[in-house]
């Protein structure tokens, strides 16, 4: 019973009802029984006997997700009551390790079906998605409301002091306890329905929420239909832009996609300042134009929802709710955290403004700066300051060199991973790569899928996840995939990138790695089952081996020539890191604190006018700098809405302390050494949830984390 599905463990069970009728009153003939067909078996029935169980996409059809879902619940919730309702004294085996063997079936499909909503969907998988999101609420709640399995649970809590258990067995067992008394367990039976409800609400509308966002950011793209106005973009851009709006049927035009993020790849290169406010409100207000599509509503109904959830939970807020068991523990460490940050960020921000504008008006522009100008005329003050111009460094970031020559490599230096290419393996889309991965001895890690390109049906952002997790108890390899939104390059193109891309791929390859250390026996406690405020903490740290000198120097290579990058553009890159940081950080703090302040609101507050909301919220956490927008807006902001991420965004600022701790331990013991990567690997990357977060980077970086380092590296201090 994994805890940690996106939509899972939520949703009721289905029991065909058998109707048997009344003894016939008059005699007519009986026509044969209709001869029972066969019932078409389901992939998901049975593990896959691919290797490491990788899913079998070639067998997998949209139609089989829902009927799996139905059965993987009904099963789950048969080895519940089963357990619910085992006669014999509650012991660790029969009830916690045998809740951890339960639902496999359920894991399975959720598993790939989550993959697929997110980076593959279609019409069928999204219908799927709004009918099973509340019965999977209500089937969560049928395991953790039921009172004989908490009261089981309870037993063996009590009792884990006299029971010999291990450390792992231990903490598995005080996880369970706390996710039952968290899901609402110890509430009366009213409260449970009332619980039941919202929560079955809550899915609904986070499915809905989904969906129109990815509508809304399709039918948000720039579209053109004369080339000129794209002037400063790539020859390759444009021609991806012109393969893109062929694909929507706009022959002859040029379309520019959305990602998720406010500021766009885009507004970086073109020089009309009229398509640049437009693709920038194009952004703005995708979910926002009154239509189908529109989140306002949404969003509030959900922050609502959610106080109301808290409330009835004993919590004064949503926040404090989520943060009992992250690193940060409370609202106040958060906002105390974030606090520190933002008078350095901002004074930077506004410096870097004032430089831009003296751009602007060098240019003999006139205007003032706006949030549609800043990426380009940044750029402008970029060259003039360091002589670095992103055409300048993208041909020597192709995306399979990065990857084979760069990601791959400083795995191999750090912990004597190798890779090999599996042609073998079935994808859910043909641009999808598999490999498999081994470990430092030649054994068998897992698998591992690569899915880099934009797609109009695949999810802003990028993110890891599995399609197999790691159990020793249920002897499973991790199956782990990797998804970015990179721009497919037109036929015969390289797929060149920017060295944010390239640090996406190395962020990304740091959760796998977390995912394939994993070394647990329990699957609750395996890999990146773990706090929101630690998760993002092994993937921002191997961010760090992008730029290092030895990595560096051994994939920024030419694609046409395998020509190095001279040293003397490598020096440039080096002193740009620190470039424009007072804008990148000013922009996700104000998006980790629209997340804060709309989930620190109480119970009693009325429902939201999200935009005038939004807007008091920055001037109140003195983030309303105008001419620097939110990474995310309210009304587009996946990760609090319906990717986890609720009371957690600023658990990527939390985890870049973490990082950058560690990365300045590496440094001063010696770099990029297999003797450093063991140590890593062995206090943090293989631990998963066996142990609390704070004595598990204690551990390793000797002392609590200190914001020095992160404040150095972000050229603040």
């Amino acid at each position: 019973m994994h805890r940690f599905r996106t939509l899972s463990m939520a949703a009721a069970t289905f029991a065909l009802a058998a109707c048997s009728a009344s003894p016939a009153m008059e005699t007519k003939p009986v026509p044969p029984a209709p001869v029972a067909q066969p019932v078409p078996p389901n992939p998901f029935d049975q593990a896959s006997t691919l290797p490491f169980q990788a899913p079998p996409f070639d067998k997998i059809k949209d139609s089989d997700f829902q009927p799996a879902m139905e059965e993987g619940m009904k099963r789950e919730l048969a080895d519940i009551e089963a357990i619910a309702n085992n006669p014999a004294p509650a012991t660790f085996e029969n009830t916690i390790v045998a809740m951890e063997k339960s639902g496999q079936m359920l894991d399975r499909v959720e598993m790939v079906f989550n993959a697929l909503t997110s980076a593959n969907t279609d019409d069928a998988l999204q219908k799927v998605q709004e009918i099973e999101a509340p019965k999977l609420a209500a089937h969560h709640d049928a395991i953790y409301l039921n009172p004989k399995l908490f009261e089981r649970v309870k037993a063996v809590y009590e009792q884990r002091d006299k029971l010999n258990l291990d450390p792992e067995a231990l903490q598995l067992v005080k996880v369970y306890y706390l996710d039952f008394v968290h899901a609402g367990a110890q509430l009366s039976d009213a409260d449970k329905a009332k619980l039941r409800t919202i929560n079955e609400q809550l899915s609904t509308l986070e499915t809905s929420f989904m969906n129109k966002l990815l509508a809304g950011t399709k039918a948000g793209a720039l579209v053109v239909d004369d080339k000129s106005k794209l002037a400063g973009m790539s020859a390759g851009a444009i021609d991806a832009a012109a393969q893109a709006a062929e694909g929507r049927g706009l022959k002859g035009k040029w379309l520019v996609s959305l990602q998720n993020t406010t500021q766009q790849p885009a507004l970086q290169s073109l020089d009309n300042r009229d398509v640049r406010k437009e693709l920038f409100e194009d952004s703005w207000t995708r979910t926002e134009k009154g239509d189908a599509n529109d989140t306002r509503d949404t969003i509030s109904t959900i922050a609502k929802l959610r106080a109301e959830k808290a409330a009835l939970m004993g919590y004064p807020n949503y926040a404090a709710y989520v943060l009992y068991d992250q690193m940060a523990k409370t609202p106040d460490a958060v906002e105390n955290f974030l606090g520190k940050l933002v008078p350095a960020a901002t004074a930077k921000a506004r410096a870097e403004a004032k430089a831009i504008q003296a751009v602007i008006y060098k240019d003999g522009q006139k205007f003032k700066l706006e949030p549609w100008d800043w990426d380009h005329y940044a750029e402008q003050v970029r060259k003039a300051r360091y002589d670095l111009d992103e055409s300048q460094i993208k041909p020597y970031f192709e995306l399979n060199n990065v990857l084979e020559n760069g990601v791959f490599y400083a795995a191999n230096q750090l912990y004597g991973l190798t890779f090999k290419e599996r042609k073998d393996i079935p994808v859910y889309q043909p641009d999808v790569r598999v490999f498999e991965v081994f470990d430092k001895d030649g054994s068998e890690l897992g698998l591992m899928y690569f899915d880099y390109f934009k797609r109009d049906n695949k999810s802003g952002g990028a993110w890891m996840d599995n399609f197999v997790g790691q159990s020793k108890l249920l002897g499973t390899k991790p199956v782990i995939y990797n998804v970015a939104n990179f721009t497919k390059p037109a036929p015969g193109q390289p797929a060149l990138l920017t060295f944010d891309d390239v640090t996406t791929m190395f962020h990304e390859f740091g959760h796998a790695l977390h995912g394939f250390f994993a070394d647990e026996e329990y699957p609750t406690l395996s890999g990146t089952n773990v706090a929101r405020d630690f998760v993002e903490f092994p993937s921002q740290f191997n961010e760090h081996w992008a730029l290092y000198p030895q990595v560096f120097k051994h994939y920024a290579v030419d694609y046409k020539t395998g020509k190095p990058m001279p040293k003397e553009l490598v020096n440039k890159i080096m002193k740009a890191a620190k470039f424009n940081q007072g804008y990148a950080l000013t922009e996700l703090l104000a998006a980790a604190q629209l997340d804060m302040q709309w989930h620190t609101l109480p119970a009693s507050a009325p429902k939201q006018d999200v935009d005038k909301f939004e807007t008091e919220a920055l001037k109140n956490t003195h983030l309303d700098l105008t001419d620097v927008p939110p990474r995310y807006r309210s009304s587009y902001f996946l990760h609090i809405w319906a990717n986890g991420y609720a009371a957690g965004y600023y658990a990527y600022l939390w985890t870049e302390m973490l990082d950058d701790d560690s990365y300045q331990w590496f440094l001063k013991h010696g770099g990029m050494t297999r003797e450093n990567g063991q140590r890593f690997r062995d206090l943090i990357l293989s631990r998963g949830h066996t142990e609390d977060y704070g004595p598990m980077f204690r551990s390793f970086y000797g002392k609590d984390p200190e914001i020095g380092p992160m404040l150095v590296n972000r050229g603040l201090n």
